[in-house]
């Protein structure tokens, strides 16, 4: 659950607790982004009894002064965005071997970035300029596409995804999913990652985001 909660101390205490008072057990936090307004973003991963409904999780937190969830979706296991140190030293072991580099990313990148999938796009040149962008690999939650074979390269920049990419293919989208990529700088690879159901993504996740690429692309280079 994405919430939203002032940037006071003892705040995050008091939705342990009333989230606690509905049998919610808090697995993991992170900090999304800290907002000039004196409010915080945080990425809440709670594990609920059977039986109990997600709702009762949006009621309990709400009962905190100032508190507001953005967001709740499903999610299977746990946030870890410290994990991306050993997602960098997964991929600089192969990286002599580009296929095993991208099987490590693919495994262990939707933990670290709390995204349900991956998908790596490839952007070749040949020899009389044509461009053809392809897929070339996908984590095994990531859904299929139409098969085509784009003649350029629709990301440059790390960015979110809109409806203004007609590019996307619209299996990528159900679920109303927030949809973000980058390029692998130095590289012919662009990262495409996918979240069903939301929370869009944030400025500081599209840095992050940007960030990785580049540090992914000077490994795969």
């Amino acid at each position: 659950m994405r919430v939203r909660l002032p940037d006071v101390p003892g705040t995050l205490g008091r939705i342990a607790a009333t989230l606690g008072s509905v049998d919610g057990d808090i697995r993991t936090v992170d900090v999304v982004e800290h907002d000039p307004d004196g409010t915080v973003v945080d990425d809440i991963v709670v594990d609920l009894p059977p039986g109990r409904l997600a709702d009762a999780l949006i009621s309990a937190a709400q009962e905190v002064d100032g508190v507001y969830v953005d967001s709740i979706r499903p999610f299977s296991g746990t946030v870890d965005r410290r994990g991306q140190i050993s997602l960098l030293a997964g991929v600089a072991r192969r990286r002599a071997h580009r296929s095993e580099s991208l099987a490590s990313l693919l495994d262990k990148l939707p933990k670290t970035m709390s995204v349900q999938w991956v998908v790596v796009l490839e952007s070749v040149t040949d020899a009389t300029g044509q461009v053809a962008v392809r897929r070339v690999a996908a984590s095994s939650s990531a859904p299929g596409d139409d098969g085509r074979t784009l003649e350029a390269t629709p990301v440059t920049q790390a960015r979110a995804l809109t409806d203004r990419d007609t590019w996307v293919p619209e299996s990528w989208t159900v679920m109303d999913s927030a949809l973000a990529a980058t390029p692998l700088d130095g590289t012919d690879l662009i990262m495409v990652i996918g979240r069903p159901g939301g929370p869009d993504f944030l400025l500081s996740e599209i840095d992050h985001l940007g960030e990785l690429g580049f540090i992914l692309g000077a490994l795969l280079a």
